[in-house]
Formats: structure tokens, C-alpha cells, sequence
């Protein structure tokens, strides 16, 4: 009996490890499926973090090219307006002047040179671009003084440097083309610029400013100068009026202009 009893004893004790060799194996399986599954979780919610940064600095990347574009286009914008010399803005139209500040004769110092005034009255007017002729060596700042210069260079029938590029006449159709009177014609500088830029084919308007002298000739002087341009009717304004009169002069300027019949 005794022996039968430990036998039984003996064969519940084996099914008892069995079982719980069995239980264990269940609970190690079950721990490492959770195990897996968290790796798993963890892993898909880091790479979806991952990839949301990569999108926002894709973003910037993208965002810093645009800017990098829009500061390299803005620069090529201005630094072509430069070298355009005041001539960038597409029109067929444009006015050239040459003026001087300083002391001049009845109205004192200035600041702004008689013809300069009306030149931006006309570009404003036609829409048109500006070119200001400037010399390569200034001339004297002092009226008399300047009277002595621009008496010499007619005289010795001089052509001056003029120092600004000049600008791409295969642009403009129709130019204004102005200065003041000096010794009863253009100032020697302007005949410079009739030799150096082409302006044949083209119709050209001739305006002076004076102190008493009118257009003194510079309609056909001009027609001389370029025989194969067509000279139209010129303006001649007093400087005295530009400096104090201005309401005035651009009233004249606009009637001036509405006559030449451009269209």
C-alpha cells in the first residue's frame, strides 16, 4: 500500500512539474510576443517621428533654396537696371539732356540744373527714359568762370569727353534732346554726342533752356548735325521760369508735347 501510495504520489508530483514547466513556457512565450509587439510599436512610432522631421527640414531646405532664388533674381534685376543707365523701363521714347547746377545766370545758385527740370517734365509726360550727358572733366562752378570754358570750346570747335556710357540707341524710336543755350548754340559737349551716338532714322526733338536766346537754332543745327534723322518742332523755355515757375513751365511742356502728334 505504502508502495502504491508513493507510486501515485510520484505521478502527481510528475504532472504537477509538467504542468508548470508548461505554464511557464506559456508565460515566457507570452512574454516575449508583448515584448515584440512594444519593439515593434516603438520602432514604427520612432520612425514615424523620424520622418516627420525629415519633411520640415525638407521644408526649410526648400523654403532657404526659394529665398536663395528670389535674393539671386532681384539682383540680377538691379544690377541689370544699372547697367542700363536710367534706360530700363521698355520704352521706345527717350529724353537726353545736359545741365548744370551751380552758379547760373539770373537765378543764383542751384541745385537742380534748368533743362534736368524740364527734361523729367517731358520723361514724365511721354513716358519715356532718361539719359543725362555728363562730361568726362566738370566744368567751373562759377558763372563767369563757365562762360570762359564754353566760349573756349566753341571757338576751338572742341568735342568733349563725355564720361557716362552712352546709352543702346537701337531701342528708341522718338528722343527728346535738350541743354542750355551757350553762345548762341548747343554746348559743344552735345555735338559729342551727335557724333557718338547713332541717331539716324529717328525722330528728334530739340529743347533749350536760355535767358533770352530762345531755341536759337537748334532745330536746324541739329538737322545739320544728322542730316538722316527728322528734326520736330522744339520747345525753348527761360531758366528764370524753371527755377520759380514751374506750374508754369510744365503747363507749356504738355500743350508742347500734345502738338507734335506722337503717338
Amino acid at each position: 500500500m505504502g508502495s502504491t501510495d508513493f507510486s501515485a504520489k510520484s505521478k502527481e508530483d510528475d504532472y504537477m512539474k509538467t504542468r508548470n514547466i508548461i505554464i511557464a513556457m506559456v508565460l515566457m512565450v507570452a512574454l516575449l510576443l508583448c515584448g515584440c509587439s512594444q519593439g515593434t510599436g516603438n520602432t514604427a512610432s520612432s520612425d514615424k517621428n523620424n520622418a516627420g522631421s525629415s519633411v520640415s527640414d525638407n521644408e526649410s531646405k526648400d523654403s532657404s533654396t526659394s529665398d536663395k532664388t528670389s535674393e539671386v533674381s532681384q539682383n540680377s534685376k538691379t544690377d541689370e537696371a544699372s547697367q542700363n543707365n536710367n534706360t530700363s523701363s521698355g520704352s521706345r521714347t527717350l529724353v537726353v539732356y545736359f545741365s548744370r547746377t551751380g552758379e547760373q545766370y539770373n537765378v543764383g545758385v542751384i541745385e537742380k540744373g534748368n533743362t534736368e527740370i524740364v527734361a523729367e517734365m517731358i520723361a514724365e509726360k511721354t513716358n519715356a527714359d532718361l539719359y543725362e550727358i555728363k562730361p568726362a572733366t566738370d566744368y567751373p562752378y562759377t558763372h563767369s568762370e563757365l562762360l570762359d570754358a564754353a566760349n573756349q570750346e566753341k571757338n576751338s570747335n572742341a568735342l568733349p569727353a563725355i564720361g557716362s556710357a552712352l546709352p543702346v540707341m537701337s531701342k528708341y524710336d522718338t528722343v527728346f534732346i535738350g541743354a542750355p543755350v551757350w553762345w548762341g548754340d548747343w554746348p559743344m559737349i552735345m555735338y559729342t554726342f551727335f557724333e557718338s551716338a547713332d541717331l539716324s532714322g529717328k525722330k528728334l526733338i530739340p529743347f533749350s533752356t536760355h535767358e533770352g536766346s530762345g531755341l536759337s537754332g537748334f532745330d536746324s543745327k541739329l538737322s545739320a548735325a544728322v542730316p538722316d534723322a527728322e528734326v520736330l518742332t522744339g520747345l525753348a523755355i527761360q531758366g528764370s521760369d524753371c527755377q520759380n515757375d514751374k506750374d508754369g513751365v510744365k503747363a507749356k511742356v504738355d500743350e508742347w508735347i500734345s502738338g507734335l502728334g506722337l503717338s
